[in-house]
């Protein structure tokens, strides 16, 4: 049975998250990076996502995730999949329609690639339109914050299920490594992060990364660089800071699988490639952030702009369905700009702090495509490398032009009574506006005769979003704690471009969640755009970590996750008829997820990590008929250290489990696999 393409999230949404969050902590020292609390007190990582100010995270009631820079270079968690790991009820498969360098990211069951917001040192990456993944900086990290849920206030119509804020070292610090890493699949990658010598008091810092990634398919590459420069200067009585970051990716695609029935189809081998010979998706994107924060009589006052260029050839082919070995190419090239201004004042009364302030930001995106429907037929063997697009009929060339403005007033109010309560309440009046403009120019054979069709269309609107939280600390002795809090959140979404303690050692988070999501827009078998759509998403998550030692950390997580459509009729083509599927499983969303692992990393001598990953059994289509089981994913590393200098032997995915992990918007009932088993030899250099 054949049916549309599958929900189509990023269009407009209007949620409302709400229900009961606990959190029963015994907060200790970051793991693997620590940051001694005075003996009264309990020890506590601090945030910036949920407030743009520092505060603690057992203080804030809303669920974050802290995972340290410390824990990602233990792991060598150079890529997001992997970063994330250990968080509970979030999975990031690599891979997807973005290419092998980005991932896929689901938080609560939603698996969508654009569901979630990514923020990269205070900076929305991408978030004018779609996470920009495959350009993600993770050499030099000193923080992953992932903040689950909307973040209605702070970065308003933006973010709707999780945030996840990635943040360096800042201008004159730096992790201080060097690293050397040679692998299968011909592949090799490398790093370095140091801090710059100072001129008088302007500090400054500095890191790069590159590789060059092959894969099982011999097709599929990835070859990247990416760099950063901090700069920061006192000047008054505040600071001016200044970031550079380049990146340059340079992906060659697989192909996804294509859905037969219920399972996906065995008729085209494990790792075949049927894309154009000159498939790639290559993206060059420069980036510049200037910011100023300096004290006032009224409080901190913080600006804060971003300025962003990206451009992007896409050349690829699907497969069709049938399977006939026909498949339709494009080749498009686009251009994104993604401009970014905030400007907060923070303001202390008393055990009170109150943030007021404005952002705005503007995204641009302009994409012309070359398509050949039916460009070639090859044999499903893969044994062929079709011809590359230049020597292939253009028989449609489409044209998008988008502009989106989001703009925001925010006022947040956060207040201690007492050393035991935490009161947090906020809302922000947001106003976006969104101007398309789409045209499609279809050839014989593929239409009849030249046809031409166009359509232009803006649309406005202005509403608030608000949060409101309560946290209670019912006990608290030494470094151990006990934090119950609950928050309640409404935000909406636009559309996207559719392109037990023992002295603060164990730490623990429970959470339980309740989500609508109501007015999501799907798309008909015509192509049109129609209301249609909702989904509920519930579930309950924990997380816990055990510090045997300072060097030897136990984690734990668990997440159960039930996400529904409430409502969407399917169009199926097969039955010319619409069937509802309100009650079904959302497709890719596992019941149950679990990992667990030990992470040993002493300053000399031998050191590893084990993660062990479990996605549970879930659904490949809206309507629950093609299943498929649960899997198990091991990342390892085995390494000998002696003063600076570390050898080790890393693997991920070492069990070298396919199953399907992430589906095609692009590709008709089309999945990508998890990547096979990578292994490494690596060689790094680390500053004392």
């Amino acid at each position: 049975m054949k049916s549309e393409r599958r929900v189509k999230h990023q269009r407009f949404r209007q949620a409302v998250l709400g229900g009961f969050i606990f959190l029963a902590t015994c907060k200790s020292h970051a793991a693997l990076e620590a940051t001694p609390a005075p003996p009264h007190e309990a020890a506590s990582e601090v945030t910036v996502t949920a407030t743009r100010v520092p505060e603690p995270v057992d203080r804030i009631p809303v669920s974050i995730s802290v995972v340290s820079g410390g824990e990602l270079r233990a792991r060598d968690a150079w890529e997001m999949a992997s970063a994330l790991s250990g968080v509970s009820g979030v999975e990031a498969p690599a891979g997807g329609d973005a290419g092998p360098s980005s991932a896929v990211p689901s938080f609560w069951g939603l698996h969508e690639f654009d569901a979630f917001l990514l923020v990269m040192d205070d900076i929305p990456w991408g978030g004018a339109f779609n996470p920009a993944i495959p350009t993600l900086n993770l050499n030099d990290v000193q923080r992953v914050e992932v903040l689950k849920g909307a973040a209605p206030v702070m970065y308003g119509a933006t973010s709707f299920v999780g945030v996840v804020h990635v943040l360096h070292y800042p201008a004159g610090k730096a992790a201080d490594t060097a690293d050397l890493a040679l692998g299968n699949y011909d592949s090799a990658r490398g790093s370095a992060a140091f801090a710059l010598p100072r001129w008088s008091n302007y500090r400054q810092s500095f890191a790069a990364s590159g590789e060059s990634h092959g894969f099982a398919d011999k097709r599929e590459k990835v070859s990247d660089g990416r760099l950063l420069y901090r700069g920061a200067l006192d000047v008054g009585r505040g600071q001016l800071q200044m970031d550079v970051s380049a990146s340059l990716v340079r992906d060659v695609p697989l192909s996804p699988v294509i859905r037969e029935g219920t399972a996906l189809t065995r008729r085209t081998p494990l790792d075949a490639n049927f894309n154009p010979a000159d498939a790639g998706i290559d993206e060059n994107k420069l980036q510049l952030t200037i910011g100023y924060s300096h004290p006032t009589p009224r409080g901190t006052w913080a600006t804060l702009a971003s300025f962003s260029r990206s451009h992007v050839d896409d050349v690829r082919a699907f497969l069709h369905p049938d399977l006939s070995g026909a498949a339709d190419t494009q080749n498009q090239n686009r251009t994104i700009l993604d401009d970014y201004l905030d400007t907060h004042l923070a303001s202390h009364f008393g055990r009170a702090t109150l943030l007021v302030g404005a952002d705005l930001l503007y995204g641009y995106g302009r994409q012309t495509t070359l398509n050949g429907n039916n460009a070639y037929t090859v044999p499903l063997d893969g044994s062929v490398v079709p011809p590359p697009t230049t020597q292939l009929p253009v028989n449609e060339i489409g044209y998008v032009s988008d502009k989106r403005l989001f703009a925001g007033q925010y006022v947040q109010l956060d207040w201690k009574p007492d050393t035991r309560w935490d009161l947090a309440a906020g809302v922000r009046l947001n106003e976006t506006r969104d101007s398309k403009f789409v045209s499609d120019l279809t050839l014989p054979p593929f239409t009849p005769t030249r046809q031409y069709a166009a359509q232009q269309a803006s649309r406005d609107n202005i509403r608030p979003t608000e949060t409101l939280g309560v946290s209670d600390r019912v006990w608290v002795d030494g470094k151990d704690e006990a934090v119950l809090y609950a928050d309640y959140r409404n935000a909406f979404k636009p559309a996207a471009l559719d392109f037990g303690p023992d002295d603060g050692r164990l730490s623990y988070q429970a959470e339980v969640f309740h989500m609508d999501f109501n007015n999501l827009v799907v798309r008909t078998e015509s192509g049109l755009l129609t209301n249609a759509a909702a989904e509920r998403l519930k579930g309950a998550e924990l997380e816990a970590r055990y510090r045997i030692r300072d060097d030897l950390i136990v984690v734990a997580n668990y997440a159960y996750h039930d996400a529904r459509f409430t409502q969407y009729r399917l169009f199926d083509s097969d039955a010319n008829a619409y069937v509802d599927v309100a009650g079904k499983q959302l497709p890719l969303s596992p019941r149950h997820l679990a990992s667990a692992g030990i992470l040993y990393a002493p300053p000399h001598g031998f050191n590893t990590t084990l993660v062990l990953t479990y996605a549970g059994r879930r659904f490949l289509d809206e309507e629950n008929v093609a299943p498929v089981g649960g899997y198990a994913k091991c990342d390892a590393t085995l390494g000998y250290s002696v003063g600076h200098y570390q050898l080790s032997l890393e693997g991920s995915n070492v069990t070298n489990q396919r199953p399907p992990v992430s589906a095609s918007e692009f590709g008709s009932e089309s999945f990508y696999r998890m990547n096979a088993r990578t292994l490494w030899v690596r060689f790094a250099y680390q500053e004392l």
